[in-house]
């Protein structure tokens, strides 16, 4: 198969699972089962960081390569509290944040980061010949990952309409990150780059999960803790089942 229709066509299954994990929160019209949701947003996430992004991290670029975990937690935490206006929960008059509905534009930031070195994996697999292992992998956590972002959406209150097109916008992050890889490939060496880019981007997953999924989680699920944590650790143990049966070379 030529390499731009194996591109062509992994990445539109890929934006159909990002859709597909998105309607499946969409279609659930319970607040309490929302919450939970978030739950398991937040073991998602941290499954993402630990499970696959930081092995490979390590694998590829070495003990140095988490120097940049930190760096992609701060990088989000400053621009949550300083460039994008701040989402609390606190009195109206509150004079330390300007509230607003960024929490989503947060985590769309983070989750795209981490999706554009998707799109890198799946270029280089293509064009290694295990594109298809690539495939599975990539949309096995695509689903996941897109119903973690369209959980946070929606509890901002936004549109379905709003979350469809975010859900759409972070899919086709995948194909921008494979062009990405074929026009610098020639010029930069991506088995050092993609290692400590992977870090930074866990560090992105790390500050959205523990400093907004499940602050969230705590005020406002106190009457399903249980459920609550059950899916936290449905979200973990998913992670990992992945991390151990749909692993390709680069990821």
């Amino acid at each position: 198969m030529p390499l731009a229709v194996a591109l062509t066509l992994y990445s539109l299954i890929i934006l159909v699972g990002a859709l597909v994990g998105a309607l499946a929160v969409v279609l659930t019209r319970t607040p309490t089962r929302l919450v939970t949701f978030l739950a398991f947003a937040a073991g998602v996430m941290f499954g993402a960081a630990f499970f696959h992004m930081l092995p490979e991290a390590y694998v590829g670029g070495g003990f140095w390569a988490f120097a940049l975990v930190p760096a992609g937690f701060v990088f989000l935490m400053v621009l949550e509290r300083y460039v994008l206006t701040h989402a609390c929960e606190e009195p109206a008059d509150c004079k330390e944040h300007v509230h607003g509905h960024t929490l989503g534009l947060t985590a769309f930031l983070g989750l795209s980061t981490h999706t554009l070195f998707d799109g890198i994996a799946l270029g280089s697999a293509v064009k290694e010949g295990v594109g298809l292992m690539a495939l599975m992998a990539i949309t096995s956590h695509k689903v996941p990952s897109s119903l973690s972002l369209a959980s946070i959406l929606k509890a901002e209150g936004k549109s379905t309409s709003r979350i469809l097109l975010f859900a759409v916008l972070y899919g086709l992050m995948v194909p921008v990150g494979a062009v990405l890889y074929f026009a610098f490939d020639a010029v930069l060496r991506f088995e050092s780059l993609a290692p400590r880019a992977l870090a930074f981007s866990a560090g992105t997953f790390l500050y959205v999960a523990v400093t907004d999924l499940l602050p969230h989680v705590n005020r406002h699920g106190k009457d399903n803790k249980a459920r609550n944590l059950v899916a936290l650790v449905t979200g973990l143990v998913l992670m990992l089942a992945l991390a151990r049966v749909a692993e390709f070379p680069g990821h």
